[in-house]
């Protein structure tokens, strides 16, 4: 039985992006999904495996309520946001859950560059008192913001030899350099103000 179902679509930073807000949760707070590919979707996902059906869509990020979408240079936005917002409102009317099944993280390191395939509940792996404080500080600050632009920023790690804080970038923030440079040089002025001990943060797309 179909239910109703509100989507709207909003431009991102990134323009190889589009996200997708739906008038309910697609996924439990503080679990973001990210599929690669149609292989990467199967068994977890017939939302995103659907989605992969479009020629052009090359990444699908899932998280809160809404979906961001990623495109190749086949088509432009303009010709396609329509179609795609019907059909992910056609979809959500007749199907519960988008995510069937949370597919584990997998951390993969190739030469100098490091990136997070398939994704997981991001909730960090907290330490320590410092970790906690650099959690709230993302949490509070600048992971509603992130959001907005239809991606995410999770706590990786923090080297209290080195001072650095390692983050992750999910959904429209990653794999965009202009976003990635405005969203590093953020996270790092605001850590430094309220941790001076902090030295640099580096952060991972995923």
């Amino acid at each position: 039985m179909s239910r109703p179902v509100t989507i709207y679509a909003e431009m991102t930073p990134n323009p190889n992006t589009m996200k997708y807000v739906a008038d309910h949760m697609l996924v439990e707070s503080g679990v973001v999904v990210e599929f690669l590919n149609s292989s990467e979707a199967k068994g977890y996902s017939t939302f995103a495996e659907a989605l992969f059906n479009f020629p052009f869509v090359t990444r699908i990020f899932i998280a809160q309520n809404f979906v961001t979408v990623y495109k190749n240079d086949m088509v432009e936005w303009s010709d396609v946001t329509m179609e795609l917002r019907e059909f992910i409102k056609e979809w959500l009317m007749g199907n519960e859950n988008p995510v069937q099944e949370i597919p584990k993280q997998v951390v993969a390191a190739s030469n100098k560059e490091k990136s997070i395939s398939t994704t997981t509940n991001l909730a960090p792996e907290i330490n320590t008192k410092k970790d906690q404080q650099i959690v709230d500080l993302i949490d509070e600050y600048v992971q509603p913001a992130v959001e907005q632009d239809g991606g995410a920023i999770h706590f990786q790690s923090y080297d209290e030899e080195s001072g650095a804080v390692t983050v992750i970038l999910k959904g429209s923030c990653s794999g965009c350099p202009s976003s990635t440079a405005t969203l590093k040089g953020g996270v790092e002025n605001l850590l430094k103000s309220h941790l001076p001990e902090i030295k640099e943060v580096v952060a991972l797309n995923g």
